[in-house]
């Protein structure tokens, strides 16, 4: 019961490092798009690939024709 002493103090400060940690994510601004997910599922832009990065052509949603047979390095 000794062990009680150390572990209710470690578990009640822990508790309060993620209960400070969640409070630093609401003054963050980190939940505030509640309604761009339920947009974003219906919307079909990005199913395929990724999203291009700046500057970049988005790219082509044909795939390159590989063979899982083809050797990349024939031999002569």
């Amino acid at each position: 019961m000794d062990v009680l002493r150390f572990l209710i103090p470690a578990s009640l400060a822990l508790g309060g490092v993620g209960l400070l940690a969640f409070i630093w994510t609401l003054r963050g601004d980190q939940y505030d798009d509640p309604d761009g997910d339920s947009r974003r599922i219906l919307s079909g832009d990005w199913d395929d690939q990724p999203k291009p990065k700046r500057g970049e052509a988005p790219a082509t949603a044909e795939a390159p024709n590989v063979s899982s047979n083809s050797d990349p390095n024939p031999k002569a």
